[in-house]
């Protein structure tokens, strides 16, 4: 027989054991994330745990987990998300079975609360769900062998790698380092247009993923740092998650080589897979990671409707969202990391 309820503190062993044994688990469904996300933006959770019990006698097991966040925002909507500000979430289980029933419950909670949607952040498509095909991720196999990756990388970028090299850009990590990145982010951030979230998310991801977690700085040889990079270390592969760079510095190539300079690391010390994560169809930052050789692969972000008809449409590349985000780009710079931790809380 399967259970369906709600997480309790003492299932959390069980619970990442479950996720780190379970072939399509992501980081973003430990329970770390859950830590992280509750206590720097205060959403509220609603962990799902699927149990397999078969009689009193043998102890019960866990045999699929939903994670799950309720966001409210007079801005963005009132709904339930799997798993907010990350790339991937959503069901995990070891049947299709269990994962309906896990997702028929989240459902229910989102009408039980009056939300207008479920969303579920799925890698693979489930069942028939209402699907946005917006998204798409980048993963890639690593020689271990430095040389090797360089050259698999395609000539332009290639030869942008070797810019940044010749210009003599070095390359530092450490958690000190989070003020420098934390800096370099909310400049790029502005410059996009997009309000910044608060500096204790960044300490609360360093501080709770530890030597998961790492801070990479580029620096000029006079030692000015113009980029940065927040990377998380989930089993065999390095995942760069949040990333920024000067744009005045561009002619360097800071990212190319900050990429490049963390590939070389990880390669040489165990990691297989570099996860070069989710990107929007069209945009920049797709076309950067098609010219280094990735091949995108489309995420399934899929949903259950509630008190809404279509599929909702957050996205920056919003037009309705265009003239706040050239507005946002003309206030002082000092005021965007003043109000953006509150506005990006809900930027999930």
């Amino acid at each position: 027989m399967i259970l369906i309820r709600p997480y309790q503190p003492s299932d959390a062993v069980a619970w990442d054991l479950f996720v780190l044994n379970h072939p399509d688990g992501t980081l973003f469904h430990l329970t770390a994330w859950k830590r992280v996300v509750s206590e720097s933006f205060g959403h509220r959770d609603h962990y799902l745990v699927a149990e397999e019990s078969k009689g009193s006698a043998r102890p019960r097991r866990i045999v699929g987990v939903l994670p799950l966040f309720s966001i409210r925002s007079p801005l963005f909507g009132n709904y339930m998300s799997s798993v907010p500000f990350a790339e991937k979430g959503g069901a995990l289980a070891e049947t299709p079975e269990v994962a309906e029933r896990l997702i028929f419950e989240a459902a229910r909670m989102v009408r039980l609360q009056g939300l207008d949607y479920l969303e579920l952040r799925h890698e693979k498509p489930f069942g028939n769900l209402p699907t946005k095909h917006r998204y798409v991720t980048f993963r890639k196999q690593m020689h271990s062998d430095p040389e090797k990756n360089l050259q698999a990388i395609p000539r332009k970028s290639r030869r942008m790698v070797r810019v940044g090299i010749k210009a003599g850009l070095v390359s530092r990590t450490g958690r000190d380092l989070l003020p420098t990145f934390y800096s370099l982010l909310a400049t790029n951030f502005h410059r996009l247009g997009t309000p910044i979230f608060s500096y204790r998310y960044f300490q609360k991801l360093v501080d709770t993923f530890k030597d998961s977690c790492e801070i990479r700085i580029i620096y000029t040889p006079e030692g000015l740092p113009i980029a940065g990079v927040l990377s998380f270390f989930y089993k065999d592969v390095v995942m760069p998650y949040y990333a920024g760079s000067l744009a005045e510095y561009r002619h360097l190539a800071p990212n190319d080589f900050m990429y490049f300079d963390l590939m070389r690391w990880s390669c040489s010390h165990g990691y297989r897979w570099f996860d070069f994560g989710r990107s929007k169809i069209d945009t920049g930052s797709y076309a950067f990671k098609i010219h280094w050789g990735f091949e995108p692969k489309p995420l399934a972000y899929q949903y259950v409707l509630s008190r809404i008809e279509d599929i909702p449409d957050l996205s920056p590349a919003n037009p309705k969202y265009q003239r706040k985000i050239e507005l946002w780009r003309r206030l002082p710079h000092w005021l965007t990391r003043l109000a953006g931790p509150p506005i990006a809380r809900f930027l999930a």
